[in-house]
């Protein structure tokens, strides 16, 4: 984590604003990265994040076939397989023939994965709201306005996909 001066100090000086808060930024993520992750843990069924991400999908987007799920989640169509026999073993996924299409098969969430989902989500948010606990109540509205005019600023700009530049 990058670390440029005490909590809740103004550490930006002129021109430099932005750039500290987005190392900020960056910092609060990784911290919330690693609650996710440990909360999701906590869960009966322990799922690699692969696995969690996996279904997040399917979640999103009931009846995906094998190649816009890797294509989702970023990873090659064999990994992707892979994956996806792993999560029926589990008894958390399920291939079932396209009503229309012969030859392409849909992937759905079964009920286990649905509560399995649903576990997590309620660890999370539990993890999390332990965190805002500990914060000021002026500190949580704060917290709360800038992170609805962050999200407007992100759809305002929505940048294309593309290489990360430094």
């Amino acid at each position: 984590m990058t670390r440029h001066g005490g909590p809740g100090g103004d550490r930006a000086s002129v021109g430099e604003g932005a750039e500290c808060a987005a190392r900020d930024l960056a910092d609060a993520v990784e911290g919330l990265t690693t609650l996710w992750s440990l909360a999701a843990q906590g869960a009966a069924l322990r799922l690699s994040l692969h696995q969690l991400r996996a279904l997040r999908a399917l979640e999103s987007a009931p009846g995906l076939n094998l190649t816009a799920l890797a294509e989702r989640l970023d990873i090659g169509l064999p990994t992707a397989s892979r994956l996806c026999d792993r999560l029926e073993a589990a008894g958390l996924l399920e291939r079932v023939l396209h009503p229309h299409k012969r030859r392409e098969v849909q992937l759905n969430l079964t009920t286990r994965a649905r509560r399995v989902l649903g576990d997590v989500a309620r660890r999370r948010a539990r993890a999390l709201a332990a965190v805002l606990e500990g914060m000021e109540p002026e500190d949580r509205s704060a917290l709360r306005q800038g992170l609805r005019a962050m999200l407007a600023a992100l759809e305002e700009a929505a940048p294309e996909p593309g290489p990360l530049t430094e």
